[in-house]
């Protein structure tokens, strides 16, 4: 609404429920309050790593491989209608061909996003090699 855009006329949000969320606080809503956990979660964990380095220069490659990103996380879940990772775990408990056919192209995505990673320059982060016994 603050940019100018009504919203609450898409047909996804004339519903009772988009409707009642509109109204009320991020703070009723599980899945908001799940995602500000999941962003509280990493920013500890990167702290707890000694890897929390805030900087507002953000390179332009980078925030373009962040929105690219974004873009296809959430296209794959309104694919899988809702959580595309639980559609692999369902999936797989529940022995569906689906779940499995997730696994392997979310596989084969993590490998062609780790190989895309220096195209906007962006480190892969490798782990040494053990030698000996």
């Amino acid at each position: 609404m603050a940019l100018g855009v009504d919203a609450a006329s898409w047909p996804y949000w004339s519903t009772a429920h988009g409707q009642a969320a509109l109204q009320g606080s991020v703070l009723n809503d599980v899945t908001s309050v799940m995602d500000f956990g999941i962003v509280l979660g990493a920013l500890l964990a990167s702290a707890l790593a000694g890897r929390f380095s805030p900087s507002l220069r953000v390179p332009l490659r980078s925030a373009l491989a962040a929105v690219i990103g974004g873009l296809m996380l959430g296209y794959g879940a309104r694919l899988a209608y809702g959580c595309n990772i639980g559609a692999y775990f369902s999936g797989i408990a529940s022995g569906s061909l689906h779940g499995w056919a997730w696994m392997a192209a979310a596989f084969a995505g993590s490998v062609l996003g780790t190989r895309l990673r220096p195209l906007f320059g962006l480190e892969v982060e490798r782990t040494p090699r053990q030698t000996g016994c």
